[in-house]
């Protein structure tokens, strides 16, 4: 029966072509989503660097919450792969049902305070910033608050997709969202010119639409994680405690992380409105050089996860090394291409003379570092959070953003008046610690040992 047992878990799990569907759809998916935020920053950048400003401090916030909305379905994705992983398909419905249901309690909420405090939330974070930016900041927070609940739906809809190995569904919709957003910026902005109020209701558009196409497909009667009644979304608390017990680790970790960023946010807006235009479009375009990394964080779930949930370790393992492997390729390849092309790519924002200039610097040092330390800081993490280890990886990642990127960050402002490229330094030094952290915690194995379902 031993023998049996063993020989059934030699089976490879995913052959090469499902994994290279898997990575591939979730590629393009990740270049559209990124191009959505270029999208808005690009055509907002024709109406002049407060408005740049303003969509990027806003958008700072926006990822403290869309990262704590991703954290929230990661947990209820786990759950739902390993049970997939053992065939456990009722058992997988029913956590798939819990995660809509913790989803859009989340969201809901979290749109309503924006609602109501959007203002004092701008100025406790941001402090005091010119009256144009403030004004620009909270139009597009407000509108942007409200597809909150949208985003919970679409994040929802496509972890619940890719745990089955589906990601052109997610790719689809991403596609069309993008659409949408470029054509309604393109009307709004260029055509109907109310600037940074186009470019958030594109945007909101866009992820309505997204959204209700996903949950839509999720519904299918072919789709095995369809919820075919109501009363499976009714609070369940065993499901509910697994979900957050992965989830809000996650979560604060993310929270946390971001709410380091904010402050580091709120230095660079000390240095002046070149530094923040040249920082929001740094931000920008280094995420499409990171593509490959953030894809196979995503994919590591399903794969990882389907793993430990069939009980084979030594896949779980193996698996990660060749997810790790692929990341690090595509980083040095996305990386080395940028670097060439990022004098080009300055040019097609209305940026002045001084911000380009430093946004080529802290790029260009972005592209070197990240080769060799993101991967290991951001993808790693996630194989570690497949397996239950979501505890140890919230606590090397809030330590190490306070510790070091927010310390260094403000020392070599001030202290050293290194100006952005310090506040880029700070976080380098956080990637090397969290990688060093990271590699020895995967090394050991301990991160298979969790009981997860």
């Amino acid at each position: 029966m031993e023998r049996q047992s063993r020989e059934t878990q030699s089976i490879p799990l995913f052959t090469t072509g499902a994994l290279f569907a898997l990575i591939w759809l979730m590629l393009m998916e990740q270049f559209l989503s990124i191009t959505m935020g270029m999208a808005d920053t690009f055509m907002v950048s024709g109406v002049g660097e407060a408005a740049v400003s303003s969509v990027s401090l806003v958008d700072s916030i926006n990822v403290l919450v869309t990262q704590l909305f991703a954290a929230l379905t990661g947990g209820g994705a786990i759950i739902t792969s390993q049970y997939l992983g053992r065939r456990d398909r009722e058992s997988a419905v029913r956590s798939a049902a819990q995660l809509y249901t913790v989803s859009m309690t989340a969201t809901l909420t979290l749109m309503v305070v924006v609602l109501v405090l959007h203002r004092p939330i701008l100025r406790l974070v941001f402090g005091a910033i010119d009256a144009d930016v403030m004004r620009m900041c909270e139009t597009y927070f407000i509108i942007t608050a409200v597809s909150y609940p949208f985003i919970g739906l679409y994040n929802a809809g496509t972890a619940l997709f890719r745990v089955q190995g589906n990601s052109r569904i997610s790719m689809f919709a991403s596609l069309v969202m993008n659409a949408i957003n470029i054509a309604g910026n393109a009307v709004l902005i260029y055509g109907l010119k109310i600037g940074v109020l186009g470019a958030a209701t594109a945007t909101l558009t866009g992820r309505v639409f997204a959204a209700v196409w996903v949950y839509t497909r999720q519904q299918h009667s072919d789709n095995p994680l369809r919820i075919t009644e109501l009363a499976l979304l009714r609070p369940q608390k065993n499901l509910i405690c697994r979900i957050l017990g992965l989830g809000v680790p996650s979560g604060l970790e993310n929270s946390m992380f971001q709410i380091g960023k904010l402050c580091v946010s709120s230095l660079v807006s000390t240095l002046g409105t070149a530094a923040i235009a040249a920082n929001a479009v740094a931000n920008t375009v280094s995420s499409i050089s990171t593509l490959p990394g953030t894809t196979i964080s995503i994919a590591m779930t399903p794969v990882v996860g389907r793993c430990l949930g069939a009980g084979d370790k030594k896949q779980a393992h193996r698996y990660a090394r060749l997810l790790m492997l692929v990341a690090c390729g595509g980083l040095a390849v996305f990386n080395l291409v940028l670097y060439a092309v990022i004098p080009e790519i300055t040019q097609l924002f209305s940026l002045s003379a001084a911000a380009t200039e430093s946004c080529i610097q802290v790029v260009r040092v972005f592209n070197i570092v990240s080769v060799f330390f993101w991967g290991t800081s951001f993808t790693l993490p996630n194989a570690l959070r497949s397996g239950g280890d979501a505890r140890f990886t919230m606590a090397v990642s809030i330590l190490s953003m306070w510790l070091f990127r927010v310390v260094c960050s403000y020392v070599l402002v001030l202290g050293f008046h290194a100006g952005l490229l310090g506040v880029w330094i700070g976080m380098f030094i956080d990637w090397t610690c969290r990688s060093i952290c990271f590699v020895v915690r995967f090394k050991s194995g301990r991160w298979t040992e969790h009981k997860v379902i």
